[in-house]
């Protein structure tokens, strides 16, 4: 038993954690009158999430050409079909998976069992996640901006760590980059790919908002988006879940200022529709794990 609760105890944690800030935000959401909460998603329009869905599915195409762009550049010649194969099985894998198996090490696997390298592959990986933490960093300040303008509630937040913790991920990992800073027009062509995936991204939050029928300028989005990204980076629950929704609901009505029924809607909503999204990822990824179970995919 004791050496099942060593082994489990970081999941274990992580779920507690989950249901700690699903509490939290169901919680935010009772405070508010339940007629209200309903009448605020009755004004989504199907044309809204329609909207919403394709801006999601662009956002992840520009995913996919980023981490395409990476690895071509590195010398891996691998084809666009096979890399949005292998993105979308991460992608499955991070929403569906309750588990310590993550999206990279997915993506890691199918790429091994596909014939290529593997230093190669983990190297394009840790790569392409840095690239995404700068563009995020790089849009964080937009929503450090308006934290600190809130007053105390601001300083407490911005100086909780959440942006360092990414910028000390940033510096762990720069090693990566040693074969793509031969490589500039690969990282900025990347880096451009990952500002396109994080305006479709964001813009489907607006979008939300706009649907929900309330209003908040998008460079706001932006930078609140950023900053909620961080937060989901600290390991304290299962892939995010839970604390991610909190997080934005949280930042968009404090500090955004819009209603919480309005916040946690476009949370959910932006959730739910991300797994739609992720879900043709199911039709490749079970083969990836009984492999993996058979085989390291770090092993060489």
């Amino acid at each position: 038993m004791k050496n099942w609760l060593r082994k489990n105890l970081s999941i274990l944690l992580r779920g507690l954690g989950t249901l700690l800030a699903l509490g939290l935000l169901i919680f935010l959401i009772s405070q508010n009158d339940q007629q209200e909460v309903l009448n605020t998603l009755k004004k989504i329009s199907l044309e809204t999430l329609v909207y919403v869905f394709l801006c999601i599915v662009a956002s992840r195409m520009f995913i996919t050409a980023r981490w395409y762009v990476l690895l071509r550049s590195g010398g891996i010649h691998i084809s666009f079909k096979e890399t949005l194969s292998l993105v979308f099985m991460g992608l499955f894998s991070n929403n569906f998976l309750p588990t310590t198996i993550g999206g990279d090490v997915v993506r890691l696997a199918g790429a091994i069992q596909l014939g290529y390298d593997n230093a190669l592959c983990l190297a394009s990986i840790a790569a392409d996640r840095v690239i995404n933490m700068v563009g995020m960093s790089l849009a964080a300040p937009l929503g450090l901006w308006q934290l600190l303008g809130v007053g105390a509630i601001g300083q407490s937040f911005a100086l909780g760590g959440f942006i360092a913790k990414g910028m000390d991920f940033v510096k762990k990992t720069f090693s990566s980059f040693s074969l793509w800073l031969k490589k500039p027009g690969a990282l900025v062509t990347a880096l451009s790919f990952a500002f396109i995936h994080m305006f479709f991204s964001f813009s489907a939050t607006y979008l939300l908002i706009v649907g929900l029928g309330e209003h908040l300028p998008l460079w706001k989005v932006i930078g609140l988006s950023s900053l909620a990204y961080f937060v989901s980076l600290v390991p304290i629950s299962i892939n995010g879940y839970g604390v991610q929704e909190l997080t934005v609901t949280f930042l968009l009505s404090n500090i955004g200022g819009i209603s919480v029924p309005t916040a946690a809607s476009t949370a959910v909503i932006h959730r739910l529709i991300m797994m739609g999204v992720s879900l043709p990822g199911a039709f490749t990824l079970p083969g990836v794990l009984a492999k993996m179970n058979r085989k390291d995919p770090q092993t060489p």
